[in-house]
């Protein structure tokens, strides 16, 4: 028998992801206005970082895989870094056509100067905020982020 009413803990889970969704918009934009001088977006300081955090060179469906995002929106960004010299091609010794991606200096450049922009950002926006609280709300993003993946059957 389906249960009909949520638990206390489901329906405070269902207060909170619609401002989940609001912070995520939030923070999207806010970053997309920090690094605009730099002709980056979030989307593609993302996609520099995590270039810039994998422990190897990876091909775009490992990006998007690890970024929880579309192969093609991942492969339409990576391919507009590529023609601006941010990020190249490399060939893939494990697969002929899933090439690799590689950060250039260009890219590597863009992405310490975003880096450094974020800085002074992220310190005023985590100010009065305790580092206690930061923690345990990212073990409770991170264990819903695995309830989905695991029930999805993949890591999107």
């Amino acid at each position: 028998m389906a249960k009909t009413k949520r638990t206390p803990a489901g329906a405070t889970l269902t207060g909170l992801i619609p401002d989940l969704f609001r912070l995520n918009g939030r923070l999207l934009a806010a970053g997309d206005r920090l690094v605009a001088g730099l002709g980056l977006t979030s989307a593609r300081w993302q996609i520099l970082g995590a270039i810039v955090a994998a422990d190897r060179l990876q091909p775009v469906a490992w990006l998007a895989r690890d970024l929880g995002a579309n192969r093609q929106n991942i492969q339409r960004i990576v391919n507009d870094l590529v023609s601006e010299g941010l990020l190249a091609f490399e060939a893939n010794p494990h697969h002929r056509r899933a090439q690799l991606v590689v950060l250039t200096d260009k890219g590597r450049n863009a992405y310490e100067a975003a880096m450094s922009l974020q800085v002074p950002w992220v310190n005023g926006l985590a100010d009065s905020l305790t580092v206690k609280d930061m923690e345990m709300f990212r073990r409770i993003v991170v264990a819903l982020r695995q309830k989905l993946e695991a029930s999805d059957g993949d890591s999107n």
